[in-house]
């Protein structure tokens, strides 16, 4: 009984749920099937699949090495529909990695947003609501890779150990993953404003 007690809802500390406002400063799009690399649009249509014939779209994908639970190949559900990041952590990366900049269609983006400190922080259940009406729905933060990091490479030929180094510099700051939960048309320039949740730390007990 007392482990019960233990996790009822009053026994967490919890932080009550607000709005961040924000700005699309960049919308990209379509990465093919053999380069996730995107380039800039002026605007982009997504349906409950995603962005239409990008790499990424679809109801369910295939799990890779970012799910050891499942054997590789399994069909699973697909959260990882969309790439959103934010230019003031491109900046930080850039800084990090002592490199000029950092284009976010480098790295696959979709959206590239502003104004939302600590994006590649906000919870999972985050809602990003659209001026336009489109809805994209946060699954968690986006963890860089060497693969990201060897096209970021492509463009400074003189330098060595960019893939590996964009890795280790870019965690807690290389953007969200998401999917669509309300279809609609998304413009550069438009206001977005993020639905943080409640939230709350589940300890182990």
């Amino acid at each position: 009984m007392s482990d019960q007690l233990s996790l009822l809802p009053d026994t967490f500390e919890t932080t009550p749920k607000f709005k961040v406002s924000g700005r699309i400063e960049g919308i990209f799009g379509t990465s093919d099937k053999d380069d996730f690399r995107t380039d800039p649009v002026d605007f982009l249509e997504l349906t409950f699949e995603g962005i239409p014939g990008d790499r990424h779209a679809g109801f369910t994908r295939l799990s890779g090495g970012r799910e050891p639970w499942y054997p590789r190949g399994t069909q699973m559900c697909n959260e990882r529909q969309v790439s959103i990041l934010s230019s003031e952590e491109l900046i930080k990366i850039a800084a990090l990695m002592q490199i000029e900049e950092l284009k976010p269609e480098w790295i696959g983006a979709n959206f590239l947003l502003s104004g939302i400190p600590d994006l590649t922080r906000v919870p999972a259940r985050t809602r990003l609501v659209f001026e336009s009406g489109l809805v994209v729905r946060v699954d968690g933060d986006n963890l860089p890779c060497r693969f990201a990091g060897a096209t970021i490479a492509q463009n400074y030929p003189d330098r060595e150990g960019l893939d590996l180094l964009f890795a280790q510099k870019a965690r807690g700051l290389r953007g969200l993953v998401g999917y669509v939960e309300k279809p609609g048309v998304a413009r550069s320039g438009e206001g977005v404003v993020a639905h943080i949740p409640e939230q709350w730390i589940y300890r182990r007990s």
